[in-house]
This record gives structure tokens, C-alpha cells and sequence, in this order.
């Protein structure tokens, strides 16, 4: 009795690691390189297509690059965890980014990965507004180069972001993300675990789930502290740029290097981070700034919806804080 136990358990142990092998092989993952890939032809549907995730902050910048160049684009809209499900680690998604990462942008069937390679891209096949954005003389293009690496997400997140904006963004995001997966089952994370190119994420997924918003591990809360610190020198930085009065980053014409801080700073909306930074009347010109932004038409189409997952999150957050100042020490330093 015991050996026939041990023979089927054998078996089904084999059937399910031949069964995991299988579907590795459906689900081909690697890092693909930045920039246009002319060797590679996406079957596509319309000369531009971008796949893309409503809560993404790489997709936003996109989305908002996208219509500010008037460039019209077929989205296709891909879940993440965060929004409810690992959509971006499925067969299909991988045969257009075997890095599982949103957004792409595709032109003519060929890819370009990396948001702040896709804005440039876009804005390089645009016309004469591409040129607008991507600014208007030699040395206003190397100002806007300069503002949209500093707005990239580029280095480990892990760091904080010292040098770039775009690399604070993450771990100020970890009481978003917190919040938002007590309504993603356990078997949608257990499958990033088993698929995901990255194994960091679906780990750090599940210390969140179960940790929680009030249970942020120590290591957690000290990259987020670091991240929080930079940010505000990242804030100043951008105050003393807007204070000459100027309407945007690179002076009276919006250019990319606004489509980069639109995108985080709309990531600080959503994560409850702005009365941190922004009240009793600390940096006015980013708050002028960001009303500038809101009442362009563009903003109503690429950023201003949200998922229901999300919202559902930012309520949990300011209502958790409330209740505990605490918490509200241990995330916000204050």
C-alpha cells in the first residue's frame, strides 16, 4: 500500500514538473534590448499600437506623448498583477515583449521598448510637433535629453532614486501596491512566481500581500524612506526650475521632458503622496504646474481614468492613515 502511495506520487510529481516545462517553453522570457527593434515584425492591425497598463506609470508617460503628438494610435490594453491579473507573463504578450513589461510601442510592426526610448522615438516621426516636444534648438534639445533620462526609470529601485526622478517612483509605490492586492487571489501571484522574468517582483508581491499596508517589512520602509528624502530634493529641483515663472520644464513650449514628470507626478497622486510634498503651499510653482498640465486635453484622455482595484486602494491608504498616526509616521516621516 505504502510503495503503490509513493509509485502515484512519483508520477503525479513527474506529470506536474513535465507539465511546468511545457508551459516554461510557451512562455519564452528574456531582456530585450531599448530602442527601435527593426529586426523583429509584430503582426499589427495599424501603423502605431501600443500595449499598455491604465495604473503603469511608463504607460502614461507614453499615452500623454502619444496624444500630445496627435499620433493615432490601436491600444492594447494589458492586466498586471496590481489590476488583477499576470496578463503580461501569458504566451501572447510575451511573443511582443519576452521582458513582460509595459508599455510597447509599435510602429509599422516593429517594436520599441522602453518608455523613454518610445517617447523620442514617437516624437522623432511626428512632424513638425515632434520636433516641438523635442525641443526647438540645439541646446533646447539637450535640455529635454537631459529631463527625460532624469525622469526615466533606469537604475535599481532599490537605491531610491539619487540621480533620477523616475527611479524614486517605485518604492513610493509599495503603499499603493500594498493596498491593492488584498482583492488579487494568491494563485494569480503564485504564477508570476512560477513564469515572471523577474522573480523579484512576484517575491516582492507576496511579502506584500502578506505583510500588508500596516506590516511593511524593515528593509521595505528604509528603501522607502530613501526614496521619499530623494523625491523631495528631486521636487526642489524641479520648484527652482518652474520659479522663473516659465509655463513648463524647458521653458513656454511643453516638450518631452514634461511628459516624463506629468507621468510622476500623477504617480504621486495616486499613491497619496502629494499633501507630503505639496501642502501647506510648499512648492507652489509644481502646483501651478500640475493644474497647467490637468486642464490640457490630452490629460483627459491618457491619465485621468482609473481602475476600480485602485481607487479602492487610495481610499484604504489615507483611511489607514488617518486612523494611525503611527503609520502615518512610519510611511511619511511626519
Amino acid at each position: 500500500m505504502g510503495a503503490g502511495i509513493l509509485l502515484l506520487g512519483l508520477v503525479l510529481l513527474a506529470f506536474a514538473g513535465s507539465a511546468y516545462w511545457s508551459e516554461r517553453r510557451r512562455r519564452p522570457t528574456g531582456t530585450p534590448a531599448p530602442g527601435h527593434r527593426s529586426e523583429i515584425n509584430l503582426p499589427h492591425q495599424a501603423e502605431w499600437e501600443v500595449y499598455h497598463n491604465p495604473l503603469s506609470l511608463c504607460s502614461k508617460k507614453l499615452r500623454f506623448c502619444m496624444d500630445e503628438l496627435g499620433l493615432a494610435y490601436t491600444g492594447h490594453e494589458v492586466e498586471l498583477i496590481e489590476t488583477g491579473a499576470y496578463e503580461n507573463i501569458r504566451p501572447a504578450f510575451l511573443r511582443v515583449n519576452p521582458g513582460g513589461t509595459v508599455p510597447v510601442l509599435v510602429h509599422q510592426g516593429h517594436p520599441i521598448y522602453e518608455s523613454h526610448e518610445q517617447i523620442v522615438y514617437a516624437a522623432q516621426h511626428a512632424g513638425e510637433m515632434g520636433q516641438r516636444l523635442l525641443g526647438a534648438s540645439p541646446e533646447g534639445r539637450a535640455a529635454v535629453s537631459q529631463w527625460v533620462d532624469f525622469g526615466a526609470l533606469k537604475g535599481n529601485p532599490l537605491d531610491g532614486g539619487p540621480d533620477r526622478a523616475g527611479d524614486s517612483v517605485p518604492a513610493l509605490t509599495f503603499p499603493l501596491f500594498a493596498a491593492m492586492l488584498p482583492s488579487i487571489p494568491w494563485f494569480r501571484i503564485v504564477e508570476g512566481l512560477l513564469f515572471h522574468a523577474d522573480r523579484r517582483r512576484p517575491l516582492l508581491f507576496m511579502v506584500l500581500k502578506l505583510r500588508g499596508l500596516k506590516g511593511l517589512p524593515s528593509p521595505l520602509l528604509k528603501t522607502l524612506k530613501k526614496a521619499r528624502e530623494n523625491m523631495a530634493g528631486h521636487l526642489d529641483h524641479l520648484e527652482a526650475t518652474l520659479a522663473d515663472g516659465r509655463s513648463w520644464v524647458c521653458g513656454d513650449q511643453l516638450t518631452l521632458a514634461d511628459v516624463s514628470w506629468v507621468a510622476i507626478l500623477e504617480r504621486l497622486e495616486e499613491a497619496d503622496w502629494m499633501d507630503v510634498y505639496f501642502g501647506d503651499g510648499r512648492r507652489p510653482a509644481v502646483v501651478r504646474y500640475v493644474e497647467r498640465y490637468r486642464a490640457r486635453p490630452s490629460y483627459g484622455t491618457a491619465l485621468s481614468s482609473r481602475g476600480a482595484i485602485q481607487v479602492k486602494a487610495l481610499e484604504d491608504i489615507q483611511r489607514a492613515k488617518a486612523e494611525s498616526t503611527a503609520l502615518r509616521k512610519k510611511l511619511e516621516g511626519r
